[in-house]
């Protein structure tokens, strides 16, 4: 497996990495006692080869963060260790790298879900940040689980559902998916 790339250094992925990176894992960003853990659904081919979080082109993950108020300036995915300083974490509900979120079977996002449970349990963030309504819903079995705040509690932490960023969401536009990010930051901080 090849290292993760420096910051600085953001060569695409080749065809033949990519496909190399199916069901590679990459390391969290935690800390303890971080404000907001977001949590996506899985790490993409691009994401698994690169080993940076939301790094394929045209997600918009980190433009979102920039735009919701939650860093200063818009991140590279590189950049993602400056992330635990912020008070901001990266996790995922499945750790296997796949090429679509699609490709997860529900008991991969119901065991997601208790791993989950426990990293919450060990890092106590004050927020767990959802990225993606559908695997909320079927990772926790909430099936009628919309955005914005949670009723229930995740191991201490306070639950917000957002939108999943990935440019294949059409229903959210760049500027929609900012204001959503905002409105947990409003609560957040």
């Amino acid at each position: 497996m090849r290292p993760a790339r420096a910051a600085g250094d953001h060569p695409r992925p080749t065809p033949a990495e990519l496909v190399a990176a199916a069901d590679r894992t990459i390391p969290d960003v935690l800390a303890p006692g971080l404000a907001v853990l977001f949590v996506g659904i899985n790490p993409g081919l691009w994401s698994a080869a690169t080993g940076w979080h939301f790094a394929r082109p045209g997600n918009r993950f980190w433009p979102a963060l920039h735009q919701g108020g939650f860093t200063p300036r818009l991140l590279h995915p590189s950049e993602q260790g400056e992330l635990p300083a912020l008070g901001l974490g990266i996790t995922n509900m499945a750790a296997r790298a796949s090429a679509r979120a699609d490709e997860l079977s529900s008991e991969e996002l119901l065991d997601g879900a208790a791993i989950l449970t426990a990293k919450v349990a060990r890092y106590r963030p004050r927020w767990v940040a959802v990225v993606g309504v559908t695997a909320y819903r079927i990772g926790f079995r909430r099936p009628k689980a919309t955005f914005g705040p949670q009723p229930e509690a995740l191991a201490g932490a306070r639950l917000w559902v957002l939108p999943n960023p990935s440019g294949l969401n059409a229903h959210f536009t760049p500027r929609t998916l900012g204001l959503a990010f905002a409105e947990l930051r409003a609560v957040a901080s």
